[in-house]
């Protein structure tokens, strides 16, 4: 197993990506934190199929975008679990709203989760990490950080801003043994966009740019996952890996 005697925190771990991860996370080795804000019966849930695994596992309420909040959530897995070996910032949120009619509140939303959590996540755990001289962070992007995408300005910005966070992050952290990589999704079957994928127009107009002709599932994602987090990509920081059914090439 890649990540045995591993710890793991995944934000946003209750549903979808998040919890694909942290799950495939426990099936090679490691201890899973699983991170909510409002979907408390979810994370419980993925703590108990864990758990079925023989894995320890911790479900943490934590809004990803306060400080405070996030410092006492590393503590509590700190405290509960042991050091933090791998993070996963995946918590994200997304609005669709015509540029002119995008309010502050809405803005400041998407991008205080989608980007400064990230921020404030990786700078609490890279601390403790660099005490340690090692760690892996994995920064989920998206797509959405080089396609523009109509009604999706904070969210496509959102994203973009990931994208260099985490080259940015890889620079600093790198002479601390801390690797820093994004796993960019394309069109994932997730519990933020299942309303679009009902729509078949819009759906239609989306297959016809990925080349492998499918929306993906939330388990496509953890092979990648789980390379970026264990000894195989060693050699990586600082890059994007993109798993979007050829995407990128059209």
């Amino acid at each position: 197993m890649k990540l045995e005697r591993q710890v793991a925190l995944v934000t946003g771990g209750s549903r979808s990506i998040g919890r694909a991860v942290a799950l495939a996370f426990a099936r090679e080795g490691a201890a899973v934190a699983v991170n909510y804000v409002s979907h408390a019966e979810e994370a419980e849930s993925a703590v108990r199929e864990i758990e079925k695994q023989g894995r320890r596992a911790l479900a943490v309420r934590a809004d990803a975008s306060q400080r405070a909040q996030v410092q006492a959530m590393v503590d509590e897995v700190t405290t509960r679990l042991g050091p933090i070996d791998i993070l996963v910032n995946n918590a994200g949120v997304q609005k669709r709203v015509f540029f002119l009619e995008l309010d502050e509140a809405d803005w400041d939303w998407m991008l205080g989760v989608n980007l400064k959590g990230y921020f404030l996540v990786g700078q609490a755990v890279a601390a403790r990490m660099k005490a340690r001289g090692r760690g892996k962070i994995i920064n989920v992007s998206s797509e959405a950080a080089g396609f523009p995408a109509p009604r999706m300005t904070a969210y496509c910005v959102s994203k973009a801003g990931v994208a260099m966070l985490t080259k940015c992050m890889a620079l600093e952290l790198a002479p601390y043994g801390i690797r820093v990589n994004a796993l960019a999704p394309g069109l994932t079957r997730t519990d933020i966009n299942r309303k679009d994928l009902e729509d078949d127009t819009f759906l239609k107009a989306r297959l016809t740019r990925i080349p492998l002709g499918r929306v993906m599932a939330p388990e496509d994602l953890v092979g990648a996952a789980i390379f970026l987090a264990s000894a195989d990509s060693d050699m990586m920081t600082g890059m994007t890996l993109q798993v979007d059914g050829g995407r990128g090439i059209t």
